[in-house]
């Protein structure tokens, strides 16, 4: 993903810690001669930065033993690290899907997500209209969810699959108050797809992934 399909995000990086936590949002763990590499610095430069972050509790390093030798440092975001990242009015929407829930009741709530779903669902579809192939569906929806604040990217994966790689969730409090909104999502991806594509979610962020993946590829039969 190129800086420039970064500039819808609601979080922009203003300087060198900010640009390294984006790396390591966006790639995972990683050394600080990686880092430097991404950002066009040296491995040194890196280190004091991921340094300086680790102090403000920001990352961690982790060591891992690759063969002979000495193990290599890897760096990666802490929780608070995480929540430098936006969470969409992630309170507030906590409190208000609880108080449907509680005073509503639970089929109120599920008719909210049904309605978002479908809201979501005919945007998607009209943006996707244009649309001749099933990888310009795919690279057009991460374009789409990227805009959301999803930090999305399309990737091709093997045998002709795509990759939709999902690296934030700008509502990651109120799919974890309330699971459906991930149901919702991979519905809504199923359907703006289209019958001729298969959605796998490989990769969940509220499971014990860091991010969340979606396997597409072309139906069999």
């Amino acid at each position: 993903m190129s800086s420039k399909s970064l500039e819808n995000y609601a979080w922009s990086p203003r300087g060198p810690a900010d640009r390294i936590l984006m790396q390591l949002k966006m790639h995972g763990p990683q050394t600080s001669g990686q880092t430097g590499e991404r950002l066009g610095i040296t491995g040194e430069a890196a280190r004091q930065q991921l340094v300086k972050l680790a102090e403000d509790g920001l990352v961690a390093e982790e060591r891992r033993s690759q063969g002979r030798g000495r193990p290599s440092v890897y760096w990666h975001l802490t929780d608070a690290g995480q929540a430098r990242f936006p969470d969409t009015h992630a309170a507030l929407t906590v409190e208000i899907l609880a108080s449907i829930e509680a005073v509503l009741g639970t089929e109120a709530l599920d008719r909210v997500i049904a309605a978002r779903e479908a809201r979501t669902q005919a945007q998607y579809r009209d943006a996707l209209s244009g649309c001749a192939s099933l990888k310009e569906r795919v690279e057009k929806l991460a374009n789409l969810r990227t805009a959301e604040g999803y930090m999305a990217r399309a990737e091709d994966g093997a045998d002709g699959a795509m990759l939709l790689i999902e690296n934030h969730c700008p509502i990651c409090a109120a799919a974890t108050q309330c699971r459906g909104f991930c149901r919702a999502e991979l519905a809504v991806f199923q359907n703006v797809l289209g019958d001729g594509a298969e959605v796998e979610r490989v990769e969940y962020l509220l499971g014990d992934g860091r991010r969340c993946t979606y396997l597409i590829r072309t139906a069999v039969g």
